[in-house]
């Protein structure tokens, strides 16, 4: 089941807090949870939420002016097109420093690719940060990284980013 969720989050960070607090206490070890970035009816965070289970249907409605966004996300998270994955199998192994290979057999992570690049070698190691978000891809779920200064990679997303225009 892919349930679609549009509850007016502002930002990701709310939109991510929102399902550590009411989704990822449901237990569901299938679980892939992804934001969504959307324009209409005004730029907010929709959810997608798939797990092979009827206890997502535990979860509040979306209100009627957000229902299009919640069917484009659930529509988006379907076809593996597009969706950023918040919790996913094996997201809480992803922490200190792995393998590309020990990523990919350890979690829902089906490729990591390198930023402006090919994809990654499995025995590159990876600094994860603690802070994994792999997105839907031509059908895939992909983490891009980048290049990291201990010479292996890191996930392109950080988890602390600095807001645009922070220093002035």
């Amino acid at each position: 089941m892919i349930l679609g969720l549009s509850l007016g989050h502002r930002t990701v960070r709310e939109a991510e807090h929102w399902l550590a607090m009411h989704v990822t206490p449901l237990g569901l070890p299938d679980l892939v949870a992804c934001t969504h970035l959307v324009t209409a009816p005004y730029p907010h965070v929709a959810l997608s939420v798939a797990a092979a289970t009827d206890r997502l249907t535990e979860l509040p409605d979306t209100p009627l002016e957000l229902r299009e966004a919640a069917e484009r996300a659930a529509a988006e998270h379907t076809a593996r097109r597009s969706g950023r994955a918040v919790r996913y199998p094996g997201v809480d192994r992803m922490v200190g420093t792995l393998t590309v290979g020990e990523m990919l057999a350890g979690s829902a992570i089906e490729r990591v690719v390198v930023l402006g690049s090919a994809t990654a070698e499995p025995d590159l190691p990876l600094d994860t940060r603690d802070f994994v978000r792999p997105e839907w891809r031509n059908g895939e779920l992909v983490l891009v990284a980048m290049p990291h200064h201990t010479g292996g990679l890191a996930p392109f997303e950080v988890p602390n980013p600095t807001p645009c225009c922070a220093d002035h």
